[in-house]
């Protein structure tokens, strides 16, 4: 018996089937996670039930959490997904959700946020206003790199396109404070999106586009290791990239 994650539901007050409905599985298949304590949901219905009860994944399936454990630098690989698309709509919500330092979205356009996060532009805001520091660093729309990345992609929806969206909507919460956003051609190949210690790394391919990259869900566990590499790399473009609006909230 399961009985964390029965004790989560319990708390919760949900039920076996509005469990499932949450989670989008059979209402048996719930029924099973918590029978069969052996059992262990698939990665994207163990990240929706956790946010649903409001639960660590380790705490209501701690077998996953003792079979990950590693030793060498590759501890801090959380999960590997071919495609970004790939990577649960849940895990960029809880991500957003739970961050109370800073979010950085070092990503070219970084479009698909605002496709893919209901309201994720109020959500911005409450951070920011409960003292997150957020981050944009974007592409250039007219700069020469994003026209030559646009006949690489050779998609209809363009590069530039994409970014003019991304200003549209950060000008609607220009003015927050600890809100800023810089222009930067540094990571035309390379998308790092920082929760705190958690980071979605995405290196683009030739010929293809963001959703289509293998990511990576780094988590920090040592000084100098892979996710310190990549938040030294954007902190460097940071502070060489050109403000998108003039920065009176102490992002510089």
């Amino acid at each position: 018996m399961n009985e964390a994650l029965q004790r989560a539901m319990s708390k919760a007050k949900l039920t076996d089937s509005q469990l499932a409905d949450r989670c989008g599985v059979d209402a048996k298949t719930v029924g099973r996670w918590i029978t069969e304590p052996g059992r262990v949901p698939h990665a994207r219905h163990r990240w929706a039930a956790a946010e649903v009860l409001g639960e660590e994944e380790s705490v209501l399936w701690p077998a996953v959490t003792r079979k990950a454990i590693k030793v060498g630098p590759d501890r801090e690989v959380v999960s590997v997904y071919p495609y970004r698309s790939g990577v649960p709509a849940s895990l960029w919500r809880t991500l957003i959700t739970r961050a109370e330092r800073e979010m950085t979205f070092a990503g070219f356009t970084n479009y698909f946020l605002w496709l893919e996060q209901a309201r994720f532009g109020t959500a911005l805001r409450r951070k920011a206003a409960q003292g997150c520091r957020v981050r944009f660093l974007v592409g250039d729309p007219d700069s020469e790199l994003t026209r030559s990345r646009e006949e690489d992609e050779g998609v209809a929806l363009t590069l530039s396109t994409r970014i003019r969206v991304t200003l549209a909507e950060l000008e609607k919460i220009r003015g927050q404070q600890g809100i800023g956003a810089r222009y930067s051609d540094g990571h035309a190949h390379l998308s790092v999106f920082r929760f705190d210690d958690d980071m979605i790394v995405t290196p683009l391919l030739t010929h293809s586009v963001g959703h289509d990259a293998p990511t990576l869900h780094l988590r920090r566990h040592q000084d100098d290791g892979m996710f310190d590499r990549f938040a030294s790399h954007v902190e460097e473009l940071w502070s060489r990239g050109r403000p998108v609006w003039e920065e009176t909230d102490g992002q510089a």
